[in-house]
């Protein structure tokens, strides 16, 4: 299958580029999915032997614990369009996410990979996605646009009695019918959209008159201050940045985590991710108190 790398690399061999994976121009997204599709799926005895194969450096067990989840990462992807890049991008993406997890997967951890590699192929997508956002400048008028948006849309719906579209918001909001698709574009790679829920709309007078609701400017201020944390994360050694956003859910579709959970998709012990979680956030501390910048290097060692 051409979408994955060539079977002639060997261990020594550079991580695959996201252009290696991406699905080609000349493949309609319909054959690659029909393609992945005819793939048989593993089972639990057989990701072991084949993890076991990794470990060691198999390259064609690699490549057949990859191509056998291809279906995973196309299940993935779709939990995240309309951010900001198309299907075969982000499946293009989460491809990469799926080969770091085939490498790093332990079948000694007693987890099915579907599990560990899931974590992986979403922390890649949403790295790109991140990418995408810092990529587009928003004008200083559009940021103030995007503050106004949740409650503009809001009191715009419960007048309508239905679920605003992004036209009539930014119509609402005074928008040139010219800057329109600037604002799609902003709408879509924020994850704000125009929707609201039909429970809003019957409870809007309480919203509106609720004194520890937060307002516009303080949910930016929350949003703002997550994309930070976000950021200071991506510094940090991969394994402790993970291990910190699962257990405080720090991620979009997350909840908090416990660490029984978390041992179980990274690989670890209970006791041992506690003690990952304690080391990252004395470096988080030490990073946001000014001390001294974190340059991320290496990562921890397993217990």
């Amino acid at each position: 299958m051409r979408s994955l790398p060539p079977r002639h690399l060997t261990p020594s061999d550079p991580t695959p580029t996201r252009k290696e994976f991406a699905i080609s121009s000349e493949r309609c997204l319909e054959t690659y999915l029909q393609e992945i599709n005819e793939v048989p799926l593993l089972t639990p005895e057989q990701e072991r032997e084949l993890g076991a194969k990794i470990r060691k450096g198999d390259m064609e067990a690699r490549e057949r614990m990859i191509r056998a989840n291809l279906r995973l990462v196309v299940s993935v992807a779709k939990m995240y369009t309309d951010r900001g890049l198309s299907l075969p991008d982000l499946i293009a993406e989460g491809n990469v996410g799926l080969l770091k997890a085939a490498e790093k997967f332990d079948p000694a951890a007693g987890c099915r990979f579907s599990t560990y590699g899931t974590w992986w192929i979403k922390q890649s997508i949403r790295r790109a996605l991140t990418n995408t956002v810092k990529a587009v400048r928003v004008p200083s008028y559009m940021t103030e646009i995007i503050s106004k948006w949740r409650s503009v849309s809001q009191e715009l719906g419960y007048r309508l009695g239905r679920l605003p579209n992004v036209e009539e918001v930014a119509e609402e909001l005074g928008v040139p019918k010219k800057n329109w698709p600037l604002l799609k574009r902003t709408i879509q790679i924020s994850g704000m959209g125009a929707h609201i829920s039909l429970d809003v709309l019957s409870t809007h007078q309480e919203t509106v008159e609720d004194p520890d609701g937060e307002t516009p400017e303080e949910e930016m201020m929350t949003l703002d201050l997550l994309r930070r944390l976000s950021e200071l994360l991506d510094t940090m050694d991969d394994r402790e940045a993970t291990i910190l956003r699962l257990r405080y859910g720090l991620d979009d579709d997350c909840d908090p985590m416990t660490l029984r959970a978390i041992g179980e998709i990274v690989g670890l012990t209970r006791e041992r991710v506690r003690q990952i979680e304690r080391e990252a956030l004395r470096k988080l501390y030490d990073v946001m108190s000014g001390d001294k910048p974190n340059n991320g290097q290496g990562e921890t060692d397993c217990a």
